[in-house]
């Protein structure tokens, strides 16, 4: 832990790349293209964008979900734009990608809540010559099975489904969402989808216990997750969820070892982790086990 201050602690003083953010961003912009990066304000952009990496955000840049950690807005939703997985597509090829980060934000306004999208775009994908893999960050469907089906039967590389903090914030933080719903989104896919990799992870800093950290990474673990991320919350505005501490790296590093004791095949965990940060280095370090 670490009191909170107006001024980050020294291990967050990460410099943003402007000119690698710029390239990239008019690139993206070219294909009428969406980057989680950008919306989350994600802290490692400069970083990704200079390394020819980013995830790549579908169906919209407006949530129908009011999570209190998110930057992204909670407006309208915006038309569902049918050339979106070319185009993804288009700039996994330019950009070289050799593993390639999807998300979305939540639309619980479509009948399909956006799965044809995601079967689509990742097709499209796998459709290059160069046959990157695939990663995809979905929102909980509802954890209605014949949607989980739609994106399952196109065998992303890896399913990931954040949890995003432990069960006794959600009604803070997360008021529109079920912990319960989304490790049986994570379940479903273990159990019918044996071949994928299935993926979560957690926020640190909105007033967590250590207990339920690990509880959590129980709760994971008991649903056969094979990946975990361990990230710094940092709030993108006044009027989000209040910052309850900065964690330290050492803390970090305690929590990754006790997730690797637990099972999990790669953890990342650090100040800096977000959901697919060294998501390429998971899949080819668990293909070399």
């Amino acid at each position: 832990m670490h009191n909170i201050s107006s001024k980050k602690p020294e291990w967050l003083q990460k410099r943003f790349d402007f000119e690698s953010m710029k390239q990239m961003g008019n690139m993206l912009r070219s294909l009428n293209l969406n980057t989680v990066c950008e919306g989350a304000r994600c802290p490692n952009m400069g970083e990704c964008f200079k390394n020819k990496t980013a995830t790549f955000m579908i169906l919209g840049n407006n949530c129908t979900r009011n999570c209190k950690f998110c930057a992204i807005e909670s407006l309208p939703p915006e038309t569902v734009n049918p050339e979106e997985p070319t185009n993804v597509a288009i700039a996994a090829k330019k950009l070289g990608l050799k593993h390639v980060v999807v998300t979305s934000v939540t639309r619980d306004d479509l009948p399909d809540e956006g799965a044809n999208q995601f079967a689509q775009t990742i097709l499209a994908i796998k459709a290059l010559p160069s046959s990157p893999t695939v990663e995809v960050l979905i929102p909980d469907l509802s954890n209605r099975h014949q949607l989980l089906k739609i994106v399952g039967d196109t065998k992303p590389d890896i399913l990931n489904h954040n949890v995003e903090t432990v069960p006794e914030l959600y009604s803070a933080v997360r008021p529109m969402a079920n912990y319960q719903r989304s490790l049986e989104v994570l379940e479903y896919y273990k159990k019918n989808y044996s071949d994928i990799l299935t993926k979560s992870g957690i926020m640190l800093g909105l007033g967590e216990s250590e207990k339920s950290v690990l509880l959590l990474m129980d709760d994971l673990r008991k649903y056969e997750c094979d990946i975990m991320t361990i990230g710094q919350y940092l709030p993108p505005s006044k009027k989000h969820a209040e910052l309850k501490a900065y964690i330290t790296p050492e803390k970090f590093d305690f929590y990754k070892e006790e997730a690797l004791q637990r099972g999990f095949k790669f953890v990342a965990s650090g100040p800096y982790v977000r959901s697919s940060y060294q998501a390429a280095e998971s899949i080819s370090f668990i293909k070399q086990k």
